[in-house]
């Protein structure tokens, strides 16, 4: 009797526990190719779709009406993707691999790898490269900081503020 009424107690309690088990999707290492322009093989100008299948761990996402426009971020590895404005931003605490060693790297140590900027600026220089700019920001030690990289070029680039 007493297996009877445990058995029946189990079915009652199972039956109203609905919980439903959910995956954490895994981001797969990041690699930014900085000549090529792309993270993971994602370009600057994929769509907000297209970057989630290769990378289905964004933090958040920022909707189209945002100030910047529509946005994907990897708050996580420090890189977001400005879907709107074309353009993937990395920043001071990326946490990935770099095909080139630029993060933290000296403003004059650029020019073997990417010779002379096409505009230049007290804080940033813009490279004119295959794919279209790459951006690099410095801090106040002449140390890059931040990278921008986008398919666009030096006129038509907006970057958000």
């Amino acid at each position: 009797m007493k297996n009877l009424l445990s058995i029946l107690l189990l079915v009652l309690v199972s039956s109203t526990v609905q919980a439903q088990l959910k995956t954490t999707p895994i981001c797969p290492e990041l690699n930014v190719d900085l000549l090529e322009g792309n993270v993971n093989g994602i370009e600057p100008d994929f769509s907000s779709v297209e970057i989630k299948k290769v990378l289905p761990c964004a933090s958040s996402e920022d909707p189209a009406t945002a100030a910047c426009g529509e946005k994907v971020n990897y708050a996580t590895k420090d890189i977001y993707f400005f879907t709107t404005r074309a353009y993937i931003e990395i920043r001071e605490k990326f946490k990935g691999k770099l095909s080139l060693p630029m993060m933290g790297a000296a403003r004059s140590s650029l020019f073997k790898w990417l010779g002379y900027p096409k505009i230049k600026d007290i804080n940033w220089d813009a490279f004119t490269t295959k794919y279209g700019i790459l951006v690099l920001h410095y801090n106040k030690s002449g140390k890059v900081n931040l990278i921008q990289m986008s398919k666009k070029n030096t006129d038509t680039l907006t970057l958000c503020e």
